[in-house]
């Protein structure tokens, strides 16, 4: 059996001994479609979306994938005055990550996170597990021994 390669999401996971399932789906597809493929409800399934502040930081939003990212809310809970998507040719360099496999854990640098509150109410949440069709399953108290996020209610009404 060949050795699978890991992603660095999936090498900080391990490194930390937090347990994760693995999911891998069908590579070109939509968030909404990756959760049905999954057999899970969307609003369980999160995407990562990076952003920069007007101050020129960066932030990192994750949002069920059938819902909007609010950029007004999203400026509010991090104390910006407002915040922009980052161009998808910039996210690479600055995360180590490609659009559409873009995972919370294992960025080239800590960026401040915050999740949608929603994540409080579910066992477990989907992300990205850095890299087209990987899909990785925490609960959110083991995502925070990865990394530190806030819970905010961040998407569109």
């Amino acid at each position: 059996m060949g050795k699978e390669t890991k992603t660095n999401a999936m090498r900080i996971l391990d490194s930390l001994k937090i347990p994760y399932k693995k999911h891998c789906y069908n590579e070109s597809i939509s968030g909404c479609d990756v959760a049905a493929e999954l057999g899970e409800n969307p609003q369980n399934v999160f995407k990562t979306l990076v952003t920069t502040g007007k101050s020129g930081k960066h932030y990192v939003f994750l949002v069920p994938v059938n819902e909007h990212l609010d950029l007004k809310k999203a400026a509010a809970a991090v104390g910006e005055k407002s915040v922009d998507m980052l161009k998808s040719k910039e996210l690479f360099e600055l995360t180590g990550y490609i659009h559409g496999g873009c995972s919370p854990v294992g960025m080239k640098k800590f960026f401040r996170t915050v999740i949608h509150s929603s994540a409080a109410d579910i066992p477990a949440i989907f992300c990205s597990g850095g890299r087209i069709g990987l899909q990785i399953e925490l609960s959110l108290d083991d995502l925070a021994k990865a990394i530190r996020f806030e819970l905010n209610d961040i998407t569109v009404n």
